[in-house]
């Protein structure tokens, strides 16, 4: 085992969960949201994912299944394992009540009137849910960026930043409404912060129980999972958070932009 390679991936974990930090900060900095750049970034952040989990981790996974398994065999593993990293996300965002999901991404303008929309209580329980919703969601996130960052490091740069830029305005459902509801910037912070936590936490389980059975097999179908689970956040999340945010025309700019940038950098280590 190269512990130097299970360093960086996790390095890249821990970066891309706390960027749920970073929305906090533009939350308390930010006097409304730049809707037309973060409809954008989450165009752009879905387009790295979706392209690099069908043309890149897919045809990974079904190499490493391929080799041991036969190409038949082979094949079906993968497509079963990139449908069943879907079923796990569905499931995990059925599962999360409506109100709390983290889907359901929040302006910063919407709570500046907290006594106008919601009442103090009602607003905290918003923000602690949401944490609690995020840090469930966040932990398969975490074991995808770990498992591709360990397999293909430059694929687990690549995820890293997709996801914490998606991660971003998540941080900011957090703390918009625990900060409006209790006045302390740094409890809306820490919480948020924290929030992000899950996805190295997420990492680390998942390779300590995975660790003894790590092998061509296990790295095949936990590639094809991965690959589902980061299309279904695409379509599920970013897509329609990013065209809710600004115009419809700059969400899908920034797919193609992802795409585009994403396919650029893989053909550099080709």
């Amino acid at each position: 085992m190269d512990w130097h390679s299970v360093i960086f991936a996790f390095s890249l974990t821990l970066f891309a969960g706390l960027a749920t930090g970073v929305g906090s900060v533009i939350a308390f900095f930010a006097h409304s949201t730049n809707t037309r750049f973060l409809s954008l970034s989450l165009g752009f952040s879905a387009g790295v994912m979706i392209y690099v989990s069908l043309i890149e981790i897919f045809s990974k996974a079904r190499d490493s299944l391929v080799i041991p398994l036969g190409d038949r065999a082979g094949y079906w593993l993968t497509v079963a394992s990139f449908f069943g990293g879907m079923v796990v996300i569905a499931v995990i965002d059925k599962l999360v009540p409506e109100m709390e999901n983290p889907h359901e991404l929040k302006r910063i303008e919407e709570a500046e009137h907290p006594s106008e929309q919601f009442k103090r209580k009602k607003l905290l329980r918003m923000g602690m849910f949401s944490a609690m919703a995020i840090g469930i969601h966040n932990f398969p996130e975490g074991l995808a960026t770990f498992t591709a960052a360990l397999r293909e490091p430059t694929l687990g740069i690549a995820i890293a930043v997709a996801i914490a830029i998606h991660n971003i305005p998540e941080g900011i459902a957090v703390s918009v409404p625990v900060y409006y509801a209790t006045g302390n910037k740094k409890k809306a912070f820490w919480l948020s912060f924290l929030s992000g936590l899950s996805e190295p936490i997420g990492a680390m389980v998942g390779f300590l129980l995975l660790m003894p059975f790590l092998n061509d097999v296990v790295f095949g179908v936990l590639f094809a999972a991965v690959a589902g689970i980061m299309v279904f956040i695409s379509i599920d999340e970013l897509l329609p958070a990013a065209r809710e945010y600004g115009e419809a025309h700059l969400s899908i700019y920034g797919v193609i932009g992802g795409m585009l940038l994403m396919a650029v950098s893989l053909l550099l280590f080709v």
